[in-house]
């Protein structure tokens, strides 16, 4: 098979590497198309995110569909043949954390294109069994890629405690932020503000689920948010956005900053007794992806802004800066730029 391969900051190459062989209790996907996330763009650009270092030449990927072509023992062969999303972790199901249902705070875990763990930017990969998720006819192959971000909307609205009625406000509008614009808005808020630098993601984020979509400085002072979702990693948002929320409501850290630590107004989060906690990854969510895309209350295929093939990864990587861009996509059996 053929996949792309980081071997140094900025340097991709398509290399001939074996098929994997699944093992007891995985399948083998042919991998039909990987969504682009930042964390690929700054493994490519930097080599590096936070302690995670790429030592070793990688895969990048990890927002993937395919269908499946083989199984391991353990796993029926009726299986062959299905379409599916992949949840790219590989939890240790013996750890604390995955033994309380807390899988994606395993701290043996082995996570998709996270050094030095092999992604979905090639034409096969195994996972799981059970981390395969099944996906109807009526879901592209692109919409079952994006069940991942999809899924740390979901965990981030989960989080918020979100409710019927409620006001929420995001930052950042990027393509998680507009994920959760849509999250929210399904599970019945009735105002989702979104926040963002860039005027024209304002823009998208109110054909994304947004009611209203400002820049940082234009959020009413008397807004009390119920709930309030960083999904920008900006320390200026994020202080705006904790001041913003209603005693009692919920605070929910989503994006990472290029600072690992920032001043948090300690007063202010005690004495309106506000839940500040953060996210990382998801557990247990692809069933409700599926049912949020299923039943057209979140739209993934029109956050799609750019699609290519295998050969063409770098340009991918780089379509976040493009503007305008959303999602690109990128087709591991396929060359140049698919329409």
């Amino acid at each position: 098979m053929t996949a792309s391969v980081l071997t140094a900051p900025g340097l991709l190459t398509l290399e001939r590497r074996d098929v994997p062989t699944p093992t007891d209790g995985q399948v083998l996907v042919q991998v039909s198309a990987v969504g682009v996330c930042g964390s690929d763009a700054h493994y490519y650009r930097h080599g590096r995110i936070g302690d995670y270092i790429v030592e070793d030449p990688l895969v990048l990927g990890h927002e993937a569909a395919g269908r499946i072509v083989a199984v391991g023992p353990g796993v029926s062969p009726d299986r062959i043949g299905e379409r599916v999303s992949i949840e790219p972790q590989q939890p240790d199901p013996n750890s604390a954390p995955s033994r309380r249902g807390d899988y994606n705070l395993c701290p043996h875990m082995r996570f998709y294109a996270t050094p030095p763990v092999d992604g979905a930017l090639a034409e096969y990969v195994t996972i799981g069994s059970s981390f395969a998720h099944s996906v109807p006819d009526s879901v592209s192959d692109e919409a079952a890629a994006l069940f991942e971000p999809l899924s740390v909307a979901i965990a981030a609205s989960r989080k918020a405690s979100i409710g019927v009625g409620d006001r929420v406000l995001i930052a950042g509008a990027g393509p998680v932020g507009l994920l959760c614009a849509q999250v929210a808005t399904a599970a019945g808020a009735t105002e989702v503000m979104v926040t963002d630098i860039n005027p024209d993601r304002c823009a998208a984020a109110l054909g994304f689920g947004a009611t209203t979509a400002v820049g940082p400085g234009e959020v009413p002072s008397d807004l009390d948010a119920d709930s309030f979702i960083d999904a920008s990693g900006a320390e200026p948002a994020i202080l705006a956005g904790i001041a913003s929320v209603r005693p009692g409501g919920r605070v929910v850290l989503v994006g990472m900053g290029s600072s690992s630590t920032m001043t948090f107004p300690v007063a202010l989060i005690q004495n309106r007794e506000l839940v500040v906690t953060g996210v990382f990854r998801y557990a247990n969510t692809w069933p409700a992806a599926r049912a949020l895309v299923t039943s057209g209350k979140v739209d993934l295929d029109a956050m799609v802004t750019a699609r290519f093939g295998l050969d063409k990864v770098a340009e991918a990587l780089d379509a976040d800066r493009t503007p305008g861009s959303i999602k690109a996509v990128v087709y591991p059996g396929r060359t140049g730029t698919p329409s």
